[in-house]
C-alpha cells in the first residue's frame, strides 16, 4: 500500500511536472508573439512619425525657399497667387 501510495505520488509530480513545462512553454510562444507584435506597431509609428516630420520639413524648406526668393526679388510673393509653382516646388524637395 505504501509503495502504491509512492508510486502515485510519483505520478502526480510527474504530471505536474509536465504540466508546468508545457505551461512555461506556451508562456513563452505567447511573449515572443507578443514581443514581435509591440516590435511591429513601435516600426510602423516610427515609419509613420517619420513621414510627417519628412513632409514637415519639406514644407518648411519650400517656405523659405519663398521666402529667400521673395528677398532675392525685393517683392513678396504671394502664396495663393502662387501656390501651383510652390506645390511643385514641394514636390522637387
Amino acid at each position: 500500500m505504501i509503495a502504491e501510495a509512492k508510486a502515485k505520488a510519483s505520478e502526480i509530480v510527474a504530471t505536474g511536472e509536465k504540466f508546468r513545462a508545457e505551461t512555461m512553454d506556451h508562456a513563452k510562444v505567447e511573449a515572443s508573439a507578443e514581443r514581435e507584435r509591440i516590435i511591429a506597431a513601435a516600426k510602423a509609428e516610427a515609419q509613420q512619425e517619420y513621414a510627417a516630420a519628412r513632409e514637415q520639413l519639406r514644407d518648411q524648406v519650400a517656405d523659405l525657399a519663398v521666402a529667400g526668393a521673395a528677398r532675392i526679388l525685393k517683392r513678396e510673393v504671394d502664396p495663393k497667387a502662387h501656390a501651383d509653382l510652390l506645390a511643385e516646388i514641394r514636390q522637387e524637395l
